[in-house]
């Protein structure tokens, strides 16, 4: 006789809680470095051209912080888990994206951000993993 084997949903060790919890935090933390850079750009002589170097590094940061709670959480197989979280966190960007901005393009910053998300989930990931 041939058994199925079925994930629990609702099992600790798997929940898109964690996976959700983790995106919004990443959020959280990205849209306040926003507004500090904003401010920063609006009150002191940094020139707008520092921009994209300054989206890079949130988008590294808040999706590393994403990957390490799920990591930390999950306390397995921490690279993949990031890395989901990577996949979802730019999937939820390029949503919104499109959604709100009328010249919107897949192009390769689109692709460059995506590879990143995914590298800097798993590495956040790992990183969580490992925290004691």
């Amino acid at each position: 006789m041939n058994k199925k084997k079925s994930i629990d949903v609702t099992n600790s060790n798997f929940s898109i809680w964690i996976y959700f919890k983790g995106i919004i935090a990443a959020y959280i933390f990205v849209l306040f470095i926003f507004l500090i850079m904003a401010l920063l750009l609006t009150y002191t002589s940094i020139p707008e051209a520092m921009i994209p170097m300054f989206s890079s590094i949130t988008l590294i940061a808040g999706v590393s912080i994403s990957g390490m709670y799920v990591g930390a959480k999950l306390k397995r197989k921490g690279w993949l888990n990031g890395g989901i979280e990577g996949v979802i966190y730019i999937a939820i960007l390029i949503v919104v994206s499109w959604a709100f901005m009328a010249d919107f393009s897949f192009d390769r910053y689109l692709v460059y951000k995506g590879i990143m998300s995914v590298i800097s989930g798993g590495i956040g990931g790992i990183i969580g993993v490992n925290i004691k």
